[in-house]
């Protein structure tokens, strides 16, 4: 896990890139579309990230504290 985490964190972005440019060397103008699906995806997945911090701060706030023993 130590190598495969930065390795995909690194290589993703690549490869998503270097395919948006083969496709539009392929299929020309197709690749807005590509484009804007990524976009798309890309801020719902942020947005579902987004809502389940935002739920469990506030579900952390509305508990009380523990007490230590």
């Amino acid at each position: 896990m130590k190598i495969s985490k930065p390795l995909l964190l690194v290589l993703t972005p690549i490869g998503v890139v270097a395919g948006l440019v083969e496709g539009y060397r392929v299929a020309g103008g197709l690749v807005v579309l590509m484009a804007a699906m990524l976009v798309l995806v890309g801020v719902a997945a942020a947005t579902i990230v987004l809502t389940i911090r935002r739920e469990r701060r506030r579900d952390d706030e509305r508990r009380p504290p523990q007490e230590l023993p």
